[in-house]
């Protein structure tokens, strides 16, 4: 045997002979035999080796036996280990019991039987050797429960780590059953649709969510559980109401019978690709509209002059010359619209001196058929003539669509007011121009005030793109203004205020008196 997995033997006599009879019986157990020649020896060979039993003398000078296995049963380390006494002397009852008191586990008289006493001894080697063993099977179980207590441990925290990602992620994460029922609603999920998981779990996720799938449903799933994936765009509704646009993947896990939906909000990015659409054939038809424009330009102007040269004829009578006066006018109108076109069609590509006066009547002009239609009473007062270094083009696209966004807040009429005037900015040292727009339409809703600038929020449904008010406010802090909105409801009705302030108004613009035009009902009442 491997002398590390031999057991040790000590034997503790005073009388040398002894310990070398000992020595020689045990000598065939495959033993470690350590031999001691007084307890206090003994007590010294304890402490340096782990022993499997020892063979203590009970007559010993300065330590005897019973002594010695006192002193043993004392210390934690030695209050198991197998204890034979051997006697030289005949011992009562009473010695006995003592012997057994002190941790004796047998006695063997001299003199000694070799077989007697090997067979004893063995029996306390082996059982010294098997209790090693399984200490050893023990610790390398204890071993094994701590690696694989360790790699649990270390697979949670990964779990809990993905856990954590799946909560930290952007995009709305669920997973549902092949029948729609939720069973997982990460936080992304709640940011965009609006529902707590506790109000979606365990229920037709879908059929909440009010999606419209591209195809089938039948089609999608069974495409998703043969290939184990889907991609493409769902419409589907927020708790608010609101109509998101999602790129959705799919993917079928055939093991556990579950759906992972991975939802991406796009809704922003299809807006963005319809208003670049609109935008390029809205340019596509400015584009056109100037080219007839600055055509039908110079015949125009050859008829207005043989208008005006008809009209002073003397051939003609009143009458005839009255028809052909109205018929100048009307060229006139027709002149003013082709400016109008040209107008909005060619951008200056240095800043100009721009009549912001000039702005708004042209913008009125404009929507003059959709005040008429709508019935809408305008109430404009110009302190000032407003004349700013700028871009025409781009300063007349935030006024009109203001102007257009309140002609559509009144469908069945109301009162359109537009103030223009100066205003002494003490902070900056400066005069700024401020224009006013208000209206008493159905106002704006408390909660989407906050929304009301940013791109692609719109309160039109399918009508609007959501740019107009984005894409004015950039114009105007381009000029380093700023455009304020109030709605309030005044006298039981809403009134719709938004105020554009721009820096540097010349100081030689001109007052002009107040106009009133009525476009509809005369009898609407001007607010003030």
């Amino acid at each position: 045997m491997n002398d590390t997995h031999k057991v040790n033997i000590l034997m503790v006599d005073d009388q040398p002979a002894k310990l070398l009879s000992y020595e020689a019986i045990l000598a065939n157990l495959d033993a470690h035999l350590i031999k001691a020649r007084s307890g206090r020896e003994g007590l010294e060979l304890l402490l340096k080796h782990d022993v499997a039993v020892v063979l203590l003398d009970v007559s010993m000078p300065e330590i005897n036996g019973f002594e010695m296995a006192d002193i043993m049963r004392q210390h934690p380390r030695f209050q198991k280990t197998a204890i034979l006494f051997i006697s030289a002397v005949r011992m009562s009852d009473l010695d006995r019991i003592k012997g057994y008191q002190s941790g004796a586990v047998d006695y063997i008289s001299v003199p000694v039987v070799p077989e007697v006493l090997r067979a004893k001894v063995s029996v306390f080697v082996e059982l010294h050797r098997k209790s090693r063993e399984l200490e050893s099977l023990n610790r390398e179980l204890e071993s094994r429960v701590e690696q694989r207590t360790r790699q649990l441990q270390e697979s949670e925290n990964l779990l809990r780590e993905r856990a954590d990602l799946l909560e930290l992620a952007s995009e709305a994460i669920l997973v549902r059953d092949l029948s729609g029922v939720l069973t997982y609603w990460n936080a992304g999920a709640e940011a965009l649709y609006g529902w707590e998981r506790s109000e979606v779990l365990g229920n037709p996720i879908h059929e909440i969510l009010k999606t419209d799938f591209p195809a089938e449903a039948t089609s999608r799933e069974s495409t998703l559980i043969d290939c184990g994936r889907w991609d493409g765009n769902l419409i589907q509704e927020t708790r608010d109401g609101r109509e998101v646009i999602v790129a959705s993947r799919q993917v079928f896990k055939k093991e556990v019978g579950s759906i992972l939906e991975i939802n991406r909000d796009i809704t922003a990015q299809i807006r963005a690709e319809e208003a670049l659409r609109q935008t390029e054939r809205l340019a596509a038809m400015g584009r056109v509209a100037g080219i007839i424009a600055h055509e039908i330009n110079n015949p125009l102007e050859a008829i207005t002059n043989a208008f005006y040269l008809l009209r002073n004829h003397p051939s003609l009578d009143e009458e005839a010359r009255y028809y052909a006066q109205l018929g100048e006018m009307e060229l006139a109108r027709v002149g003013h619209i082709t400016k109008q076109t040209l107008g909005f069609y060619r951008e200056s590509t240095h800043p100009v001196n721009v009549p912001i006066a000039e702005i708004l009547d042209d913008v009125l002009q404009l929507q003059k058929r959709q005040l008429i239609m709508n019935r809408i009473t305008v109430n404009k007062k110009y302190l000032t003539g407003g004349e700013i270094r700028g871009f025409p083009v781009e300063l007349r696209q935030v006024f009109l669509n203001l102007i257009s966004n309140a002609i559509q807040a009144m469908p069945t009429g109301g009162n359109l007011r537009i103030r223009m005037g100066t205003h002494w900015n003490e902070s900056n040292r400066r005069t700024d121009l401020c224009i006013s727009v208000c209206d008493t339409g159905d106002g704006i809703r408390p909660e989407h005030v906050k929304h009301l600038f940013e791109p692609f929020f719109t309160t039109k449904s399918t009508k609007g793109t959501g740019l107009g008010l984005w894409i004015s406010q950039g114009i105007i802090q381009k000029y380093d203004g700023k455009i304020h909105f109030r709605s309030i409801n005044f006298k039981g009705r809403h009134v719709t205020s938004f105020r554009v302030v721009l820096p540097g108004v010349s100081s030689a613009a001109k007052s002009r008196e107040p106009a009133y035009h009525a476009f509809g009902d005369e009898s609407a009442k001007n607010f003030s």
